[in-house]
């Protein structure tokens, strides 16, 4: 007998990765999370992983623990099958979430936009880029 593992629906992987990408940029955890919604830690794990879906209200109480309007959950939607699949530049925002869910990018998200000076905010990104552009496999990477 197959055991058919369902596959989370794309949105619900999406949302949970918002939540996820969220709880992590305010320096919280699951736990705390799941304490103010009144949940346990692992039915926010699964609401990040996008196994369990989020019900409208319980997203309306997300939002309100996390300070963010219902709509960020759904910022960098991939639309149309086509980019689901993985035909278009849909995986973007899942970089950006692996990222600020490493301790180093949180790191240096919370230091940036503590950051008042736009020049200076400018000048750190070109000095990023440089350094990522001379690194040993950079032309991989483009």
């Amino acid at each position: 007998m197959q055991l058919n593992k369902k596959k989370p629906n794309p949105v619900d992987s999406h949302v949970g990765s918002r939540v996820r990408l969220r709880r992590t940029m305010l320096g919280m955890s699951q736990e705390k999370l799941g304490e103010s919604l009144g949940i346990t830690f692992q039915q926010v794990q699964k609401y990040e992983k996008g196994s369990n879906r989020i019900g409208a209200s319980r997203l309306q109480k997300i939002s309100e623990v996390l300070s963010v309007p219902v709509a960020f959950f759904f910022e960098e939607l991939p639309s149309g099958e086509a980019q689901i699949d993985g035909f278009a530049d849909g995986g973007q925002a899942d970089y950006v979430v692996d990222f600020l869910s490493t301790a180093e990018g949180l790191q240096l998200n919370r230091a940036f936009v503590r950051i008042g000076d736009a020049k200076v905010r400018r000048r750190i990104i070109d000095l990023v880029r440089t350094l990522a552009d001379s690194a040993p496999g950079a032309d991989d990477a483009h």
